[in-house]
């Protein structure tokens, strides 16, 4: 009888000690969720700063590329208007060539 009472508390011993070996682990594993949980959070704040600046600098680059697409647009005009006044002018020079005008 002394044996199997033995037995019983050295079985009841080692149970407590893996009960309390698994709530020391449950311990570390809820720690480091934990953590991991934060340094998600905090990357996603980080995350969300980067996305800011970015919409900041895509909305910049379409102000400049609005101006310099209206720049080039007036630019082209002024070319336009020069290139049909170069070509009156050499039109008129032909036309006073062929009849024998006198040139300027």
């Amino acid at each position: 009888m002394k044996n199997i009472s033995s037995g019983v508390e050295a079985t009841e011993v080692e149970a407590e000690r893996i009960v309390e070996e698994a709530k020391s682990r449950a311990k570390e594993i809820l720690l480091k969720a934990k953590e991991e949980a934060r340094e998600i959070l905090t990357s996603q704040l980080v995350m969300d700063e980067v996305k800011s600046e970015c919409d900041m600098i895509v909305a910049k680059a379409k102000v400049e590329a609005e101006g310099k697409i209206k720049d080039s647009g007036q630019e082209a005009s002024k070319l336009s208007a020069n290139a049909d006044k170069k070509v009156d002018e050499v039109a008129e020079r032909i036309v006073n060539i062929v009849t024998g005008a006198k040139l300027a």
